[in-house]
């Protein structure tokens, strides 16, 4: 009987799970709503639910070897989800001990989403075959797995790596973590649509955004409007890239990446989000760095890189 793994990628919008093989081809895949649940329990038991679905997608028989998730703020050590400012629930939440719960027998481990993508990369996607670089993840939030040495960087309590809570603007926009001017306030989906409606405010230029709400705008959107010419999307994909980019200058000079993988929805935006991104990084880079660390997008393509990285995690 085959054996597979299961990766479960937890977002701040949705949460994607998908059962894995040891070649990497997600066999079943499937999603739910992270924001419908407001009870942590109904949200797990929505998550085993879809896993024992997948037995009737899977052609042949098989067991589970083993449940990876990655989540915002989850902690490696502890397999607990501790204070994710994204998601609907708040405080410490033993994912991990309740999920053996559901699955008896069936070992879980749990890191960080970003630490997820990141093993995702460096097993299935661009980054197989280098021992030094990052993910950075552009979602509802910012994330980053860091890989020093062909190590992912945990730190002494399996928190290193929180580019998106490093302050970029003293004073600045207010986080969902209770301080201001953190990356991901201006460098995520929702960073963007901030950014979006400032410009608003502060311009009379005309723009197909001006009319649709906070709550309806969306990422995709600001693109779509980027790729017709309008000038307060193009501008805002400017912004963010000017404030991704110093702080990616400030990641490489501490880890000196190979290279930095663009990974989410946001990166899905191409050169609108790349090149401005690109510009800022090598016009605040140390000199003996400049045009020497790459910046790429995933090599997963179309595959879920965060669910192949949570589900390597059982093999780790």
């Amino acid at each position: 009987m085959k054996k597979l793994s299961a990766g479960i990628d937890i977002g701040g919008t949705n949460t994607v799970v998908g059962l894995v093989d040891e070649h990497g081809e997600i066999l079943a895949e499937g999603s739910i709503s992270t924001r419908k649940y407001h009870d942590f329990d109904l949200y797990l038991q929505a998550i085993a639910d879809l896993v024992v679905s997948f037995n009737e997608t899977v052609s042949e028989p098989f067991t589970l070897a083993g449940i990876g998730v990655g989540a915002p703020n989850g902690n490696y050590y502890t397999g607990c989800i501790e204070f994710a400012p994204n998601l609907p629930w708040g405080g410490v939440l033993p994912m991990a001990a309740k999920l053996s719960a559901l699955f008896p027998a069936i070992p879980v481990t749990l890191t960080n989403d970003a630490n997820a993508a990141a093993i995702g990369e460096m097993i299935y996607g661009g980054a197989r075959g280098m021992k030094n670089f990052a993910v950075v993840t552009l979602g509802t939030g910012l994330g980053s797995g860091i890989v020093v040495d062909g190590k992912l960087l945990y730190g002494h309590d399996g928190y290193a790596g929180e580019l998106g809570h490093v302050i970029v603007t003293p004073d600045g926009r207010e986080c969902g973590c209770g301080r201001c001017g953190c990356l991901e306030t201006y460098a995520s989906a929702t960073g963007i649509k901030r950014t979006v409606y400032k410009l608003l405010a502060d311009q009379v230029a005309d723009s197909s955004l001006k009319n649709i709400s906070f709550n309806e705008l969306s990422a995709e959107m600001i693109c779509t409007a980027a790729i017709n010419g309008d000038p307060v999307a193009i501008e805002a994909f400017e912004h963010t890239g000017q404030q991704l980019g110093r702080a990616l200058a400030n990641l490489v000079a501490v880890t000196s990446p190979e290279a930095i993988f663009l990974f989410g929805g946001l990166a899905k935006a191409g050169k609108y989000i790349f090149e401005p991104t690109r510009r800022s990084m090598e016009a605040n880079m140390l000199k003996f760095w400049q045009c020497k660390i790459k910046l790429l997008p995933s090599g997963i393509d179309d595959r879920n890189a965060a669910v192949l990285g949570a589900a390597a995690l059982v093999a780790n």
